[in-house]
């Protein structure tokens, strides 16, 4: 099949891999002729490029700044890549033809770029459904459900699940979600895609000849290494992390490790600094083998969000600690059907984060657990046997046939 992929995100190969290049390449290795059109934020590219990377075409398109921006250009630029990505599709593959248009949301400002592609191509399209926008936002306060902002995103959020023929939910709580408060949808039309991605590392070992990162970064050898690697946004909390470490800054044997970029982050450093929290640190970036590095050097994975969500968020950076073999402790909002994987699989901790308090002796308690290698290769076999990333590619393939 010839797929048109178009993307919001899909770093180059020499900037790492996320659960969305793991499956562009997954789908090339079984035998489908993939094309990605991705919106390229203009700080990384100063023009359009058609190259070759991972095997396939992939066509990056310059429409500005998304990632670590001010509310108001990243408003400008959702706004402007629908028509900029438009204009790059019809100027490099005016003369393709494709069978099927996979596409993600959010943003769901895409919803009339796919609609025109569909039609254009004359084939379906399929959305993976990562974000529930604007409701999210209004979670988090950043936009008032009376505002026309909101009107005018519920109204492209409306579009985009209509436009999507089959709508692919992260888990089953997100699934009923959508059909809960989308009546119009069929049930058959929503259906769960979970997040998955390719298994690279086969074993938790830790190579003798490798890079020592704990002693690179000064991490005390002894200390039990919390890590936790992403964005630092509004979504993930950082409020409570921050209450986090300075609530366990004098447990010598515990160790906070911030790995990631967001508007948010900068309140982190300035806790950590002000505080003189010494067992904690954050990193704005690594390259990609010392970041596997450090992970497998590390011993428990965070995962924290915002508990006023009353969306069932699912984040996709748990498969990188199940990966790894490494237990989680999570906290989260009490909607999410994250709790139910982390018990089912029985790969670490959970707690509600509107109580920073429970969190804190929680992760006291796991830092001297002797069950951590245990949690962690559940969390290993869970994922091998329920988030690998053919599973995505039989999901897909099941709707080429049809």
């Amino acid at each position: 099949m010839r797929v048109l992929y178009i993307a919001t995100s899909f770093p180059e190969p020499s900037k790492g891999a996320t659960i969305y290049t793991d499956l562009a390449e997954a789908l090339h290795e079984a035998g489908h002729e993939v094309t990605v059109a991705v919106s390229e934020q203009a700080r990384n590219k100063e023009r359009t490029e058609l190259q070759q990377e991972r095997g396939f075409n992939v066509l990056r398109i310059v429409t500005g700044n998304y990632y670590d921006v001010g509310l108001v250009e990243k408003g400008v630029t959702t706004l402007k890549i629908p028509l900029l990505m438009k204009r790059g599709i019809i100027k490099y593959f005016a003369n393709k033809e494709f069978d099927f248009i996979l596409f993600e949301a959010p943003p769901v400002t895409n919803a009339d770029l796919v609609a025109w592609a569909k039609k254009r191509f004359n084939c379906p399209a399929y959305l993976m459904l990562k974000d529930i926008f604007p409701q999210n936002a209004v979670d988090l306060g950043m936009i008032n459900k009376k505002s026309v902002f909101y009107h005018y995103f519920k109204s492209k959020e409306n579009k985009l699940l209509k436009t999507a023929d089959v709508i692919g939910c992260m888990s089953n709580a997100n699934r009923q979600y959508i059909l809960t408060h989308h009546t119009r949808l069929h049930s058959s039309a929503v259906e769960i895609f979970p997040n998955t991605k390719k298994v690279s590392y086969s074993k938790n070992v830790i190579n003798l000849h490798e890079i020592n990162m704990r002693e690179q970064l000064g991490i005390p050898k002894d200390s039990c290494v919390f890590l936790f690697g992403g964005n630092m946004g509004k979504p993930q909390y950082i409020d409570f992390l921050c209450k986090v470490v300075e609530g366990c800054k004098d447990e010598k044997n515990m160790y906070f490790l911030f790995v990631g970029r967001g508007t948010d982050r900068v309140k982190l450093e300035q806790v950590i600094e002000e505080k003189s929290i010494h067992n904690a640190r954050v990193i704005e970036n690594l390259p990609r083998d010392q970041y596997e590095q450090i992970t497998k050097e590390s011993d428990i994975g965070l995962i924290i969000l915002d508990p006023r969500f009353s969306i069932p968020n699912y984040p996709s950076r748990i498969l990188s600690y199940m990966e790894y073999a490494k237990p989680i402790i999570a906290a989260t909002d009490n909607v999410t059907d994250l709790k139910e994987l982390i018990e089912e699989a029985d790969c670490g901790e959970w707690v509600w984060s509107g109580d920073v308090h429970v969190f804190i002796n929680k992760a006291k308690e796991m830092s001297t657990s002797k069950r951590l290698k245990i949690m962690g290769e559940n969390g290993r076999k869970y994922m091998e046997e329920n988030f690998k990333v053919h599973r995505s590619v039989e999901i897909l393939e099941s709707h080429f046939k049809k």
